[in-house]
């Protein structure tokens, strides 16, 4: 007993591997993600139609490699017992070609790298091997990863053999660049686009490798390493690993998503979307405190980046999809507060604040110091967030004729938010109480709005107001109309904005689906139509349009006659 014990003493502990090579599926029951692929691979196996080359596509660490190796055991599996003659979609794993090409050392299943054999040797190596049969399996299989590095020549040289191989040969490609590998060989390819996996099934993928590895972690924290992970399961395995080794951040000896957050450089949701709130809002100070906190709790300003810009998206597929999900959970707080801060913003907000993101991510990315890359980004944006959008100030200038003032000249108000002032964010402004309505010119009719805006000088929103507006109601303070097919889209904003300024009340402007009245273009249309008809049943003009055929009534002007005087009658002639 005491030999026995002294030799396992010892004894040599395994080699650690890391999860990403000691989870690797070994069948296609273990692949995740890939749901259309392994359909697909089932029916041609089960009815025999295997093509003799296939071109896995897809972002890193999706499965591309692991998939080929399984294919290639499922042609050459010849089960437990070593009788099964035909391929299967299930390999056993416990036959001698299933445990060599697992190992990668069977003779017949050659795994070649195109990123260092790029040439047309090497391409001439397999053109020479193909025409001999397999030593001891099924079929030779060629695995050539990343095949789009492989150079023109070797690609020309590969597509006679590619087309057209022995029976008994199979090739497996697997590439990250589908563009950059020839039309001409992925014809002869049957094509498999390996998609990145769920966040939510790669969470609970993790969660299941944890419970193996008798780790706790959190489920925030999966998901959080999914979400870093990018739909990549080698990077979401390399991950786990990492925080495991990292350590634990509770007492209860589980990983924390607090631990996670320091690990990645991550930021927590909730101050990330503080943050966005108060750049939108003007509260710059405010916002470059809170860049500042996260920066000095381990978030990177590049992650910070990307998660305002995840933000930034949410709140725009909410704006235009309220049911939409994304960064954040559906029931969650953080859910609830995003819905109303997307309320408050415009979708042309919005759409300025991702290009300036966009165009701060690459800054950030290329500065020698991030965080002052990214400090400058929020600045330029809190400021643009108080600017109206670009097609209001064209209208402004085209209907109030005002020009635009030349750069760098003074301005007696300030552009943009300061770090002092008081006044509330512009999304977040004050009602004001309304004016009085003694003073306001009444408005009777459309003829009286439109007169309105020329006397403004406003002609553009005067040409949509006799051509575009069909009222359906009219009272003092309230418009109801119908837009015409070319009205504008902001025309009802626009005219209550105008019909505020103009009169000193406050009005409300609606649209509505009904039909209501003729605009005035189209009454002064049928108003001169009717004139014209009538004009017509008169027996002079009826007979000048028949003594000349095709003469038409172009306009009817009245003309006020001068009043001559009657001549005097000459003197009788008495003679």
């Amino acid at each position: 007993m005491a030999k026995d014990l002294s030799l396992d003493l010892g004894a040599e502990p395994e080699p650690y591997r890391v999860l990403a090579r000691k989870y690797r599926p070994s069948d296609f029951t273990g692949l995740i993600g890939q749901e259309a692929l392994v359909r697909t691979l089932s029916n041609a196996f089960a009815t025999g139609r295997i093509a003799h080359a296939f071109m896995l596509t897809g972002v890193r660490g999706v499965g591309k490699t692991t998939t080929a190796r399984i294919i290639a055991r499922a042609l050459n599996c010849i089960g437990p017992d070593g009788k099964r003659t035909e391929p299967t979609i299930q390999p056993c794993g416990q036959c001698d070609p299933c445990i060599t090409i697992a190992e990668s050392r069977n003779v017949d299943v050659q795994e070649m790298d195109a990123a260092s054999r790029t040439g047309i040797d090497d391409i001439r190596e397999i053109i020479e091997g193909v025409r001999y049969a397999p030593a001891s399996a099924r079929y030779k299989v060629y695995i050539i990863d990343e095949v789009h590095m492989l150079s023109k020549q070797a690609f020309n040289g590969l597509l006679k053999t590619l087309e057209e191989p022995p029976p008994h040969v199979k090739f497996i490609f697997a590439t990250t660049e589908i563009r950059k590998v020839p039309v001409t060989v992925l014809s002869r390819c049957q094509r498999f686009d390996l998609r990145r996996i769920d966040s939510a099934e790669l969470a609970s993928y993790l969660a299941g490798i944890a419970e193996k590895e008798n780790v706790k972690i959190e489920e925030s924290a999966l998901a959080l390493i999914a979400r870093a992970a990018e739909g990549s399961a080698r990077d979401a395995l390399s991950l786990l690993d990492q925080a495991m080794a990292h350590g634990t951040g509770g007492g209860d000896g589980s990983i924390k998503a607090d631990t996670i957050r320091q690990m990645l450089g991550l930021a927590d949701r909730g101050r990330i979307l503080d943050l966005f709130e108060k750049v939108m809002g003007g509260k710059i100070a405010d916002a470059l405190n809170d860049l500042q906190g996260l920066y000095d709790s381990g978030a990177d300003p590049l992650a910070v980046v990307q998660d305002l810009l995840e933000i930034t998206h949410f709140l725009t597929r909410v704006k235009v999809a309220p049911s939409a999900q994304g960064f954040f959970d559906g029931g969650s707080g953080e859910a609830r507060r995003a819905g109303e801060l997307a309320a408050k913003l415009s979708v042309a907000s919005l759409t300025r604040a991702w290009q300036m993101l966009l165009k701060g991510l690459f800054e950030v990315r290329d500065a020698t110091r991030p965080i002052l890359a990214c400090e400058m980004a929020l600045i330029r944006l809190a400021y643009a967030a108080e600017l109206p959008p670009t097609d209001k100030l064209v209208r402004d200038i085209l209907d109030n004729g005002v020009t635009p003032r030349a750069p760098g000249a003074p301005s007696s108000a300030p552009r943009g938010p300061t770090a002092s002032s008081s006044a509330a964010p512009r999304m977040q402004a004050a009602p004001q109480p309304a004016p009085s309505t003694e003073s306001a010119p009444v408005m009777k009719g459309l003829e009286d709005i439109a007169a309105l805006a020329a006397a403004n000088h406003a002609p553009v929103l005067k040409v949509h107001i006799e051509n575009d507006v069909h009222l359906v109601k009219l009272e003092q303070g309230h418009l109801e109309f119908r837009p015409g097919p070319r009205a504008p889209r902001t025309l009802a904003g626009d005219l209550q904005q105008k019909l505020r300024d103009w009169t000193g009340i406050r009005w409300s402007v609606s649209i509505s689906n009904e039909q209501g009245a003729l605009t005035l273009a189209e009454q002064k249309k049928s108003a001169k139509a009717a004139r014209i008809e009538s004009v017509m049943q008169a027996p002079l003009v009826r007979a000048v349009l028949d003594r000349f055929p095709g003469a038409e009534i172009v306009a009817v002007r009245d003309v006020e006659a001068p009043v001559v005087d009657a001549p005097d009658a000459p003197p009788d002639n008495e003679d």
